[in-house]
């Protein structure tokens, strides 16, 4: 990644592609939120990035991220944790994060409460579906969901405010579009329960080679990196 002006220009591709897919799939662009994944970058190539206009950042490791938050500032931008997350590390998520996409179980979303009781909060979450049911993947089954999220509703210092999925990798864009198409069904079943305390308006699915595909299917957030800084050593 050579500076600044290439991250800017290839953030404008990204956010261009996201505003062609949605006029295809009838939407409005700006009912999408494009998650700049900044994993294994430096702190300096995240300013760059949130100079260029990135106003969300995603990182996956928890230590890395600290390091670059305090580097960068908590303030500097909305900052999302899209990564596993253990249990022994959501002291730290709550006090970085604003977002919590990769919450894969009521176990750590009740890790979670307890710590963002502990520091007066209510975090954010959204539930990791197991769409692609690959085992290297977490996430919820999609037969246990609507249990899932009633049970983590009941926790007072969670919000739960959508879904996340994965497709399986390595795959053509294409190939990903049923297990977006479902992912979305399942979100639209689980608004149209009306669960309490339960705001479902975030659908985060889709990265850098399939984001317009999951655009076309109805997704809020999409995490693309690669498509933007270029592939990482």
């Amino acid at each position: 990644m050579s500076g600044i002006d290439e991250i800017r220009e290839n953030l404008q591709a990204v956010i261009d592609g996201i505003g062609r897919a949605a006029v295809r799939a009838g939407r409005d662009p700006n009912g999408v939120r494009l998650v700049v994944v900044t994993k294994t970058f430096d702190a300096e190539t995240v300013r760059d990035a949130i100079g260029a206009g990135a106003a969300d950042i995603g990182e996956n490791y928890v230590q890395e991220a600290r390091a670059k938050i305090e580097a960068v500032g908590r303030e500097a931008a909305r900052w999302h944790f899209i990564g596993g997350l253990q249990k022994n590390k959501a002291k730290y998520v709550v006090r970085l994060f604003d977002l919590v996409h990769s919450v894969d179980g009521l176990e750590l979303a009740a890790e979670i409460d307890r710590r963002a009781a502990a520091d007066g909060r209510v975090m954010d979450i959204l539930i990791q579906v197991d769409i692609s049911r690959e085992a290297q993947k977490s996430g919820v089954m999609e037969e246990d969901l609507a249990d899932v999220v009633r049970a983590v509703a009941q926790l007072p210092h969670v919000a739960v405010t959508g879904l996340m999925g994965m497709p399986p990798f390595g795959r053509e864009p294409e190939a990903s579009r049923p297990y977006f198409r479902r992912m979305k069904q399942l979100f639209d079943e689980l608004a149209s329960v009306g669960i309490p305390r339960v705001n479902m308006r975030e659908l985060s699915m889709g990265m850098s080679n399939d984001y317009e595909v999951a655009v076309e299917e109805g997704a809020t957030m999409v995490r693309v990196g690669t498509a933007i800084f270029g592939q990482r050593g």
